[in-house]
């Protein structure tokens, strides 16, 4: 039996392992307050406990992105997603900040996987101008996890307890691992698949160039560092998003838990709508403004990068829901940034490359996340938040500076990278 467009149905499942991913992610923002008090740790200790995720996930980026360039997605995909649920699971056992910041270490190692998978994914599987459109609903998985948190793992906790919470977040991800292994194939090699599908992806799928993806000769490339300057600046938003607001509603708007899972999901669900639309924004722009491939994504992180103000203004905000709503604004700005460099990245580098390649990019972003997390950590409690949301607004103008001023090296990439 086949499936009409079976590619859609693949970009959809790939964006539940996503929410799973970030549900068990987020899980830790979302118990942050409750942690805080029941396992006596500081404000900076759970800097450290973000940190040790972060720094584990940046380190690992690349790395993953490897091993599923090496065995293959359908294998490489599934391993990651049971090692990561069973990481979170883990959390349950933690008894002070230094278990979390532990068990969040492995937790980090293994979700790394995520995002260079499901590049490779749709680069795979899509044809260039209909990539952005699937990496749009693939991200909006990111956001709805991030949506979900808040009332599952706080209605977890509270008819159970937090440990509960952790538990059942990580299981749902072996589930998915198992659905992933018995229907993924690689569009070739799918029981699924249309001829007339197939015929349609390989049309617009390069030629395999015979080697190994050379990790040095990605890195040496001019157009690297064109996609990952930009992903340097523009991630400190979504870490500063996923793991501290929880604790920024508390801390300086008196939320309690019951009003953060009534409305710290709402940033999310208007990142999932940003995700969407800006998947969507650059097809718009080459049909309607005669706009090529590159310039269209550029132009579209450009207009993220202006809406990300709002959230720069967080610190002058009247009250709560003033702030969440420029939360809003951000998280919405923040993911057209994310689908669209994160496109880019298959856009330039080849289907065989593309896992290290995005691996590498979203080592750079993760290293921005890690360093500003750790800046909040140590700031946060004496200047307060406002000006460090201040500084998320100059990064992301800045980074589309970067990328309008390297827009060439993009459009006229070098020669292949494969060793």
């Amino acid at each position: 039996m086949t499936i009409r467009g079976l590619r859609w149905w693949i970009v959809g499942l790939v964006s539940l392992g996503t929410i799973l991913n970030y549900l068990a992610r987020n899980s830790l923002g979302v118990l942050a307050p409750q942690l805080k008090t029941e396992l006596h740790f500081s404000t900076e200790q759970y800097s450290y406990i973000v940190g040790a995720f972060q720094l584990a996930y940046t380190v690992m980026q690349p790395v993953c992105g490897y091993i599923v360039d090496s065995v293959g997605l359908r294998i490489g995909f599934a391993l990651f997603a049971i090692a990561w649920s069973v990481a979170n699971m883990l959390h349950a056992f933690a008894g002070g900040w230094q278990g979390l910041a532990f068990f969040r270490g492995l937790l980090g190692l293994s979700e790394a996987a995520a995002i260079p998978s499901g590049m490779k994914t749709i680069a795979e599987w899509f044809p260039a101008r209909s990539r952005s459109v699937a990496t749009g609903w693939f991200n909006a998985g990111t956001s709805l996890g991030a949506v979900l948190a808040p009332p599952v793992v706080i209605g977890i906790s509270a008819l159970y307890d937090w440990r509960m919470a952790f538990i059942v977040t990580g299981a749902l991800g072996l589930v998915w691992a198992a659905l992933w292994y018995t229907f993924y194939r690689s569009p070739a090699d799918h029981f699924a698949i249309t001829p007339e599908e197939q015929a349609l992806i390989a049309a617009d799928r390069p030629a395999v160039v015979p080697g190994k993806v050379s990790a040095k000769a990605i890195l040496r490339t001019r157009r690297f560092w064109a996609i990952a300057l930009p992903r340097f600046l523009a991630e400190p938003a979504w870490q500063t998003f996923s793991f501290w607001i929880p604790l920024y509603l508390v801390t300086e708007r008196g939320m309690d838990l019951k009003q953060i899972a009534l409305f710290a999901w709402l940033p999310f669900l208007a990142a999932d709508l940003g995700g969407i639309l800006g998947g969507y924004l650059s097809p718009f722009l080459m049909k309607r403004a005669g706009m090529k491939l590159i310039p269209s994504r550029v132009a579209g992180i450009a207009i993220g990068a202006v809406l990300m103000i709002a959230p720069g203004c967080i610190g002058l905000a009247s009250g709560p829901m003033v702030a969440i709503a420029l939360f809003c604004v951000g998280g919405f700005a923040h993911q057209m940034i994310s689908v669209l460099i994160n496109t880019l990245s298959a856009d330039v580098f080849t289907p065989e490359e593309v896992g290290t390649a995005n691996g590498f990019v979203g080592m750079a972003g993760w290293t921005g996340g890690l360093l500003f997390s750790l800046a909040i950590g140590q700031l946060a409690d004496t200047i307060g938040y406002g000006p460090l949301f201040a500084c998320l607004a100059l990064f992301d103008l800045v980074g589309a500076g970067v990328l309008i001023l390297t827009i060439g090296r993009l459009a006229t990439p070098e020669k292949k990278v494969l060793a």
